[in-house]
């Protein structure tokens, strides 16, 4: 599949990077007597080399000296990461007799299971695990999204459903239309957001759009794109934008038809903007001592906002990323719909062009079979993924911790992590070690002996996706390439005793005694639902008499009223004081306002790096050798504290401490340093990090909305 021979018999294989960077790149593999020897990039329909650093470092990352390519079992204290080899009969022993061993003493619900997002495909993707653990009986699944909870549950209540586009914040018409581009807390140069963004972004400003940067860094898109940089204070996006509404509300600058025909609830949205509601009206004079943002400034934006149409506000998941982040995501729509910005195609069903299904029949998790709904559930998800016996996947440590005496459904006793780097990526790493020892057993499925692996009890080795087959379906990214599905095709055969999670499901069944599991190659799988594509095809072309219908670009929003909500009836049924109605500025915990603020002065933001997605590439020295880990500070702070570029620095609060170089810059705003997420956790014997890992600063609870707070923390750095 996909492979085609060279004069020099070599074999090159086409094929899809999707490494959970947000963007999708087609590229080349050169194979020569069964190992990889180069990775090309291919061009995009308009030129585009469309492949990134990390997709040219692949080849790297696939011969690593450090990829695991046996089994492996621990054999000292957890986290000490001393480990024997095993084979995999003894691995899947081990593994399948502990997990009937903890079902038959606790119970399936304390099983709790984790699949994150890299490479989000069919076959060896959270399906092949959920159909393992639900013929097992059923587990403790996760609910919310890492990167953008705070998103979707603000889509939830304001528009009773997600956007169709998906991560992609904007189509690329969107873009060569727009007079004025706001680029809030949205960094596409670093952050892919669908491949492509940046080269729009590029050509709209050549067409004559302004762009501005509203962010508390001057980033690398605000350095290559924006005419204006905004910085703000992290966590008060919600106030600038109140600010901005009020000055847009106060000189009659909505759109008047747009909201009529459009909104529900203007009327309690506008009491709340100007201050009837609470005495307090949101002004820019109001906003600018929360925000740091001049009131002038705001005052300007937002007239221009208002009257440069089109405008596009390109509001990132980052700022939502924080204590209260849906209340930036609900203002950013409320925003976008005051103004008649707001594309409402982006809210049209989707079109059907998913036609092959995978081998794994639905079921329902036993667990969650007569668990009510959570307080926060969103309608517009269905009843599993709303069910109070899932866990938030930002609170597993708590959960352990606590068990049914904090609240929690359940006491939890294993955890099988798979495709992430639980440890190192989510909030309060201190925590989640002292959670992760109290467990059971741990079971990781992995590349690399990566933080979280080294707390395993059994490691088994995970091929890359270059080394298995599988399918992508169609995902509504901005790419030029509009696909419907794509075949991923094997490369090369598996390093080593590595095996793709399928298999390891697979084999796992067996163990457990699981019937009815698919038992097929992928290979062999990728080739049905292929086959189940074409008999489609041929069937809606040959068989069937009426004419599909175009795809309707009218939105179907699914909340009560039918309308966008500024006034939500779905917040208003949850009766929470922080889930207001109408979306509202809640001031953040760890706030320039918490006494916390005296120890720890400095607020930290946690944003993605280049050379990273997430925690993956972080041990690839192609890439190390282009950007440091380092924390960026302000010169006026780092001044204050004595601090020169490159000095060994302590950033620390209460959860913990990171020893990292000082990256002295004006390119952050003073009171604000940051800290790249995704350095790989590398404790000292006292327990201080010198990997750099920014969650050894961050909480781990969440928001009201359930989303992941690493952007609001507050932290003092000195001088080592």
């Amino acid at each position: 599949m996909n492979a085609e021979q060279t004069a020099s018999e070599d074999k090159i294989v086409t094929t899809v990077c999707n490494s959970h960077c947000g963007g999708i790149c087609d590229f080349k593999v050169h194979v020569r007597d069964g190992k990889i020897i180069r990775i090309e990039a291919v061009p995009e329909e308009d030129g585009r080399p469309g492949m990134c650093l990390r997709g040219h470092a692949y080849r790297q990352r696939v011969y690593s000296p450090d990829r695991l390519l046996h089994p492996l079992k621990r054999t000292g204290p957890r986290g000490s990461g001393e480990f024997a080899r095993i084979s995999w009969d003894e691995a899947l022993e081990t593994v399948a007799g502990e997990m009937q061993r903890i079902k038959a003493a606790y119970g399936n619900a304390s099983m709790l299971h984790f699949c994150s997002m890299c490479d989000p495909h069919v076959l060896h993707h959270v399906l092949a695990f959920h159909s393992l653990l639900c013929g097992f009986g059923g587990y403790t699944a996760p609910w919310g999204y890492i990167s953008c909870e705070g998103n979707a549950f603000a889509e939830g209540v304001t528009f009773g459903k997600s956007s169709r586009i998906g991560y992609t914040p904007h189509k690329p018409d969107e873009y060569q239309e727009a007079r004025l581009i706001v680029m809030w807390g949205w960094n596409p140069a670093t952050t892919e957001m669908g491949s492509g963004v940046s080269l729009s972004l590029a050509r709209a400003r050549e067409k004559g759009a302004r762009i501005v940067a509203v962010d508390p860094r001057y980033t690398d898109s605000a350095a290559a794109f924006a005419s204006q940089w905004i910085p703000i204070r992290p966590g008060t996006d919600a106030a600038a934008m109140l600010a901005m509404a009020y000055v847009i509300i106060d000189e009659n600058l909505q759109d008047r038809h747009f909201i009529d025909e459009h909104t529900h609830g203007f009327d309690k949205f506008k009491e709340y903007v100007l201050g009837r509601e609470d005495g307090v009206a949101k002004t820019p004079r109001w906003a600018e001592p929360i925000t740091g943002v001049q009131a002038e400034t705001l005052a300007d934006l937002a007239r221009e906002y208002a009257r440069e149409k089109p405008a596009l506000l390109g509001s990132s998941f980052g700022p939502g990323r924080s204590a209260y982040g849906e209340q930036y995501h609900r203002m950013a729509a409320a925003l976008e719909t005051i103004t008649g910005n707001l594309r409402l195609d982006r809210y049209a069903p989707k079109p059907k062009d998913f036609r092959f299904l995978p081998p794994f029949p639905f079921q329902p998790n036993p667990v969650e079979k007569e668990a009510p709904l959570r307080w926060n559930a969103i309608p517009s998800r269905g009843p599993s993924v709303n069910s109070s016996a899932r866990v938030n996947v930002s609170s597993f440590a708590n959960a352990i911790l606590e068990g049914k005496a904090g609240g929690y459904p359940a006491d939890y006793k294993f955890l099988w992590l798979s495709n992430t780097n639980y440890l190192n990526q989510l909030g309060n790493i201190n925590k989640a070690v002292k959670a992760f020892k109290k467990l059971e057993f741990i079971l990781v499925t992995e590349q690399f002996m990566t933080a979280t692996a080294k707390f395993a009890d059994i490691v088994l080795p995970v091929c890359t996706f270059l080394e298995r087959c599988d399918l992508m379906p169609p995902l509504n990214v901005f790419s030029s390439k509009r696909r419907n599905f794509t075949v991923l095709s094997k490369a090369i055969e598996p390093l080593g005793e590595s095996r793709s999670q399928l298999a390891i499901c697979q084999a796992l069944a067996v163990k457990l005694g699981i019937s009815g599991y698919p038992d097929q190659s992928d290979e062999e799988l990728v080739r049905q639902m292929v086959a189940m594509v074409s008999a489609n095809e041929k069937l809606k072309t040959e068989g069937t008499p009426k004419k599909e219908p175009a795809a309707s670009t009218k939105p179907q929003l699914r909340t009560p009223s039918g309308k966008i909500e500024l006034s939500s009836g779905i917040a208003e049924k949850m009766n929470h004081p922080d889930i207001p109605a109408v979306p509202k500025y809640i001031e953040t915990w760890e706030s320039l306002n918490d006494p916390l603020a005296a120890a720890y002065p400095l607020q930290l933001i946690s944003p993605h790096f280049k050379r990273r997605a997430h925690s993956q590439f972080d041990n690839l020295p192609w890439l190390r050798e282009l950007q440091p880990q380092a924390v960026s500070i302000n010169s006026r702070d780092a001044e204050a504290r004595g601090i020169t570029e490159e000095d060994m620095v302590r950033v620390f609060n209460d959860r913990g401490e990171v020893r990292i170089p000082a990256r002295v810059t004006e390119r952050i705003m003073p009171g604000v340093v940051a800290l790249p997420q995704g350095a790989w956790y590398t404790p000292d014997e006292n327990g201080i990090d010198h990997g750099g890992s920014a969650n050894v600063l961050t909480r781990s609870i969440t928001s009201p909305g359930g989303a992941l707070p690493s952007h609001t923390a507050l932290v003092q750095v000195e001088r080592v």
